[in-house]
């Protein structure tokens, strides 16, 4: 049995799929694919905090399925643009729990995330799996992964 760990940039993957699909991402069926035949060393969504009920719903669901759940309070600027990137904790914590596991999941498009993916590939040995929405991953992160696995029917709500 090999040890995994998980990490998902749950913006990222909600944003993705309701713009291609305009469906949501199924976190049970993800938890089912990801950890099967594997031993769950860690595993952690992040999230921005709207303080609202509904999403507070959400990230107990998240709890129950098996993940950490952390938060970032959400920041509407001035100018309207919202803040709330989580991608320097995703990369310390993939850097720092990747160690203890054989193989990192990352759920994000974000192509930010190329560089860690390559280091946890190249650098630390480790099998890395990128879970993303085709049409909106960035080609590098794709070619960064050890394997892409598309965000599709499979993996999606209703």
């Amino acid at each position: 049995m090999r040890d995994v760990v998980l990490f998902v940039d749950v913006q990222n993957v909600y944003y993705t799929t309701r713009q291609a699909y305009s469906r949501n991402f199924d976190y049970n069926k993800f938890w089912s694919r990801a950890t099967f035949d594997r031993r769950v060393v860690k595993a952690i969504a992040y999230a921005v905090d709207r303080g609202d009920s509904k999403q507070a719903e959400f990230q107990n669901i998240l709890r129950a399925i098996g993940f950490e759940v952390k938060l970032k309070p959400f920041i509407q600027r001035s100018d309207g643009s919202a803040k709330g990137d989580w991608d320097v904790g995703i990369t310390i914590d993939a850097m720092e729990y990747s160690d203890r596991a054989d193989v990192a999941v990352l759920v994000s498009g974000d192509g930010d995330f190329d560089l860690l993916v390559n280091k946890l590939r190249v650098g630390k040995g480790k099998f890395v799996e990128v879970y993303g929405v085709p049409e909106l991953t960035s080609r590098s992160l794709m070619n960064a992964a050890s394997e892409f696995i598309p965000i599709k029917d499979g993996l999606l709500l209703g």
